[in-house]
């Protein structure tokens, strides 16, 4: 295992001068941190997938260009000296624009990754220099060499072994002498070709990425100091959790938590890899450690609300005292890859919980 630490820094996160100035404390406050993962800047992500889409009228294309290049040139209006990443933040603002006007055009699952992707790519331009300016020994490293997936544009599935391959040669004697910065989200298939993990992929790949390095530890940084017992925006009463297992943690993302994206937990549980949730806006007041076991056992640790389901209840008289009737139900289910939340079930009738897409 790794003796570094893998920090992850969500968009809000990385949103600004100020906010990419706190990243850098925090890095700069726990010497074992080697490895940041970074999103794109808050609100960019948005702006592509617009792009992405298709936007034929070119009054808003150009307006939503403009935009993209004020939140960066306003964070790089900051920086001391910007003459080694200005020209390459510009190249890929007009990458962008080239790209969008292509995607008005065809728009396709291959051109959109391709074009989301200058998000995180540009925001590791900018956050790697603030990070020199402030003394820190830091590298930009694009994790597209690394991080290898298949050809499933807009949810590409990684390929673990070539991915673990791929960081011990490349990334880990990276880590090893400087601080280095790439970005998350993003990966690349066998032909080289940008491929995305899908919305929500950051917190995903800096887990793929901490598991391939066998990191000894991955820092989930958001904007909210941990995991609390309810969504406090709806219960103000909620309080963070200072613990938790990686079966309740995923089991509170599956069923509805923002905090953390579903499928982050499956890497760092394949190796035990502990993972801490805290707030880059107040380090200080700590987050929640999601570990394989856990000392504390309350009767019941939180409560997740999730939106948008659908219940679909099965009735027939015929299941009474019967067998065989679930499997049919479930083997129709599997023929159409749906996946179900929660069943329950009486003499009579099933009722299922389904996601409503």
């Amino acid at each position: 295992m790794s003796a570094f630490n893998v920090a992850k820094f969500g968009g809000t996160s990385v949103a600004n001068f100020e906010a990419m100035s706190r990243c850098a404390e925090i890095i700069e406050n726990n010497p074992q941190t080697k490895l940041v993962v970074s999103s794109a800047c808050s609100g960019v992500t948005n702006i592509l997938v617009e792009l992405a889409n298709g936007v034929k009228d070119e009054t808003r294309r150009a307006e939503l260009i403009s935009k993209l290049r004020d939140i960066h040139t306003d964070i790089m209006s900051k920086l001391n000296d910007v003459s080694s990443i200005e020209a390459r933040v510009d190249a890929l603002i007009e990458k962008v624009a080239t790209l969008s006007e292509a995607a008005c055009i065809a728009a396709t699952p291959k051109l959109t990754d391709h074009l989301v992707a200058c998000g995180e790519r540009m925001s590791t331009h900018i956050l790697t220099r603030l990070m020199q300016e402030r003394g820190i020994d830091a590298v930009r490293f694009d994790i597209r060499e690394a991080l290898k997936t298949d050809s499933d544009y807009g949810k590409a599935e990684p390929n673990i072994e070539a991915t673990k391959a791929a960081a011990s040669e490349k990334l880990v004697p990276l880590c090893k002498q400087h601080v280095v910065v790439t970005q998350g989200f993003i990966g690349s298939d066998e032909d080289g070709e940008t491929t995305t993990l899908g919305r929500g992929g950051s917190d995903y790949s800096a887990a793929l990425v901490a598991e391939a390095v066998e990191a000894a530890g991955l820092e989930i940084w958001t904007d909210v100091p941990g995991i609390y017992t309810t969504d406090p925006r709806i219960a103000p009463n909620a309080r963070p959790i200072p613990e938790i297992s990686f079966s309740e943690a995923s089991e509170m993302a599956n069923f509805g938590a923002k905090i953390l994206h579903p499928s982050t937990l499956l890497p760092a549980l394949r190796h035990q890899i502990p993972v801490f949730v805290g707030s880059s806006k107040a380090p200080q007041e700590g987050g929640t450690w999601v570990r394989q076991t856990v000392e504390s056992a309350p009767l019941f640790r939180a409560l997740a609300l999730r939106n948008n389901q659908t219940m679909v209840t099965l009735r027939n008289p015929r299941m009474f005292q019967a067998y065989g009737f679930l499997a049919n139900v479930f083997t129709v289910l599997a023929k159409h890859k749906i996946s179900v939340d929660l069943v329950t079930t009486s003499e009579v009738s099933v009722s299922l919980t389904l996601d409503q897409n």
